[in-house]
């Protein structure tokens, strides 16, 4: 049996039971921000919990086994009980090793909701398009997922397609499911606008950030600086014939955010304030994390055409993951949002990174 296990798997349990118990009192309600904090920390361990519970009922059940073979009548009685302790053992080691996964070794950040910047890097026109489909192709996933999503800002370019696009997906550990995306995305295909047939290389920036909650980052009100302007189009017409547009500045870092997607001056202040917060949190997080390269720095690079994770390759029909040298031939289904088959991929390769760190560490201790 884990120690470690066994301690984490007990305490989730009782954590989640207290938590049930404090839903199901009607008083509850009276505070709706005590009920949304407690109903999504509850769903939120409910794996865990279900894992948990699983393990301990797993312990118990090789523990009676094994206390019922002495009291066994004959041999075959003996190998009976022998044999659902072996069983039940081998079932408790494949869950302690699926609860370290889920709770042990999880991305703290895994259990948030997400922000997706997409920009358009090298390739002008093409690149800008490229970003438009990379959108969708998130949007969709969110779809396939059972997301909410939102696009919170845009800034849509003269020939289609976005110059930069952020958006927001909700969902039950959005982040794990996105936060592989980071990086340069390079494609690699005839532009409908190339008269001579041929190939071109464009890029998109993709940056994951993790949605900041209200507790995590706090903004002091006076370090903001809020302008408010008309909104405007590709080419510069005016969308909005009221100043509805903002742009906040955060005086200490020179982060600036800008929103005009919402006709409402303060529907637009609070998405710029969502990503400003975000933004801010991922700052923390690099700081406190230099040596390991967190978050956009170490997922965007320069945006050049050189600094990728990701190629689509439309000619060959193939897409190629560069950090885990995996290729794929499902072009239409992965831009329909199928994007399984690199989230799992990726998944995978972090935990085995994870669990060679483990291993290195745990011999140089030694």
């Amino acid at each position: 049996m884990d120690a470690q296990v066994h301690k984490l798997a007990t305490e989730t349990l009782s954590r989640y039971e207290a938590l049930t118990q404090e839903l199901s009192d009607p008083s509850i309600f009276d505070d709706q921000n005590r009920y949304r904090e407690v109903a999504k920390e509850h769903g939120r361990m409910k794996k865990g919990a279900d894992l948990s519970r699983a393990y301990v009922d797993a312990i118990s059940e090789a523990a009676e086994a094994k206390e019922l073979i002495p009291t066994a009548d004959g041999a075959e009685e003996r190998e009976f009980y022998s044999e659902e302790a072996r069983e039940a053992e081998a079932r408790s080691d494949e869950l302690a090793e699926e609860i370290r996964t889920e709770l042990i070794d999880r991305d703290p950040n895994d259990d948030k909701d997400v922000i997706v910047e997409i920009r358009a890097g090298a390739g002008g026109d093409e690149a800008a398009l490229f970003a438009s489909e990379l959108q969708e192709m998130y949007a969709r996933y969110a779809d396939r997922l059972g997301f909410k999503h939102s696009v919170l800002s845009s800034s849509p370019a003269e020939m289609g397609g976005y110059r930069e696009v952020v958006m927001e997906v909700e969902g039950d550990r959005a982040f794990s499911f996105y936060k592989h995306e980071g990086g340069t995305h390079r494609v690699q295909r005839v532009p409908k606008t190339e008269s001579q047939g041929r190939i071109h290389t464009s890029t998109a920036t993709v940056a994951v950030l993790p949605e900041a909650e209200d507790v995590e980052v706090e903004v002091n009100q006076g370090d903001l600086e809020i302008d408010v302007y008309r909104s405007s189009g590709p080419g510069g017409q005016s969308v909005n014939t009221t100043d509805s547009a903002v742009r906040i500045t955060h005086k200490p870092t020179g982060l600036v955010v800008t929103c005009q997607n919402e006709k409402s001056q303060l529907q637009n202040k609070e998405q710029a304030m969502k990503i400003l917060k975000s933004r801010l949190l991922e700052r923390e997080m690099m700081e406190r994390a230099k040596e390991e390269g967190a978050m956009r720095l170490a997922q965007v690079g320069s945006g050049d055409r050189s600094a990728k994770i990701r190629t689509y390759n439309f000619p060959q029909g193939r897409i190629t993951d560069h950090r885990i040298n995996h290729t794929s031939h499902n072009m239409e289904a992965t831009f329909a949002g199928n994007l399984d088959e690199f989230t799992n991929a990726l998944a995978a390769a972090e935990r085995s990174e994870k669990l060679a760190a483990e291993a290195n560490n745990a011999a140089e201790s030694n």
